[in-house]
């Protein structure tokens, strides 16, 4: 009986090994860095086409360098880069039709919404446009992966979230987040619920669609009611659904957060959740027309964030959406105060303590300050 037992114990490490095989995007990662995920080919850069479009096509970059100023990382090394996604990856969600229809520049102009990108040629399309789409959808695949094996794991891009499997749109090439969930599906063993929680300006129809009648995915969505894309068929595969009005602000935003997300997390308990942390919910964003202040963006990403460690479920976050100059600047200061609130941590413990050393010393310097008559 005891051979038997390890036998079948090594049949099912073999099983789960050769599961993850020949998942490409899963590299192996030194342990020594942080989960966080980025790649200098994420910008998106064509000519200057892209100042056509509201969307800030620089804004990973920036996060990073910003991040990088806090002390937080060193630099890539302290990183992970993610693979870029190919076809066979992208078909796992992704209909031949709908990757073929790329080929073509003046439906990619269609999908990121830039009319003059029809006129260039494909090649050229494909190299500076949708390589880095499938870059940032690769760091949403590990991201997941990552999240199941450190706990937490952040993409610094991706957040595709109103693109499905056929149909792509509103500045979103790749359904980066129902592959993420697919590949964990298929490749992970004990992953069989996950949740989305879409705290992005604007509704989260492509994942929604993907996920229609799915019920091992639990989706979140709150939202502007009243702006792009209003796809009523996609609402029906939101479980926990909160509309609102233009110029919400700060005081409701959070307290639906609050009050909602545990009731979301108890009622399905799931493995593992996908977090689309857009920040076009900033006052001023010319889309999102919610009002919340740099302030409410901080403390939305921690409420999240410590609502679901303190559940012990493996969580991933991407950035999604945001049209401002200063989106790059809140995402960087909130993640920091991720890391000050130590709702995630440094793979390096000394660096920690350092940390916690240099902002302890910063504060008290702060209070003893004489201010200026």
């Amino acid at each position: 009986i005891m051979g038997q037992r390890q036998s079948e114990e090594v049949e099912d490490h073999t099983e789960a090994e050769e599961r993850n095989e020949g998942v490409r995007l899963y590299k192996n990662v030194d342990d020594k860095r942080w989960p966080i995920i980025y790649s200098s080919n994420y910008d998106i850069s064509f000519f200057r086409l892209e100042r056509l479009h509201p969307f800030d096509s620089s804004k990973w970059r920036r996060v990073f360098e910003l991040l990088q100023q806090t002390g937080m990382l060193k630099g890539t090394e302290d990183t992970i880069e993610p693979l870029e996604a190919d076809e066979q990856d992208l078909l796992t969600v992704h209909t031949r039709e709908y990757l073929d229809s790329l080929r073509y520049s003046a439906n990619v102009a269609i999908v990121i919404e830039v009319p003059p990108v029809a006129l260039l040629f494909n090649r050229v399309v494909q190299r500076i446009i949708l390589r880095p789409f499938r870059y940032q959808t690769g760091g949403t695949i590990l991201a997941a992966k990552l999240a199941i094996d450190r706990g937490w794991a952040i993409n610094i891009g991706g957040g595709f979230h109103h693109c499905h499997s056929a149909e792509g749109g509103g500045f979103c090439v790749y359904a980066d987040i129902t592959l993420a969930i697919k590949f964990l599906f298929q490749h992970v063993d004990g992953v069989s619920k996950v949740m989305i929680v879409d705290l992005d300006a604007h509704q989260g129809n492509g994942h929604e669609r993907d996920f229609l009648n799915d019920d091992k995915v639990y989706i979140m969505d709150m939202y502007n009611r009243w702006i792009y894309p209003n796809d009523v068929a996609a609402k029906e595969a939101i479980r926990m659904k909160i509309e609102l009005d233009v110029h919400t602000g700060d005081e409701t935003y959070l307290r639906h957060v609050k009050r909602k997300l545990p009731v979301a997390l108890d009622d399905f308990k799931p493995d593992i959740v996908v977090y689309n942390a857009g920040t076009d919910i900033l006052i001023g964003d010319p889309l999102g027309i919610l009002d919340i202040t740099d302030e409410g963006v901080m403390q939305r990403d921690e409420i999240v964030f410590h609502e679901v460690k303190a559940r012990n479920i493996p969580l991933f976050m991407v950035t999604s959406g945001g049209y401002q100059r200063n989106n790059a600047q809140v995402i960087a200061n909130s993640i920091h105060n991720l890391y000050t609130k130590k709702l995630i941590t440094s793979p390096d413990p000394t660096s920690q303590d350092i940390h916690d050393e240099q902002e302890s010393m910063e504060t008290e310097e702060n209070k003893g300050a004489t201010p200026n008559n």
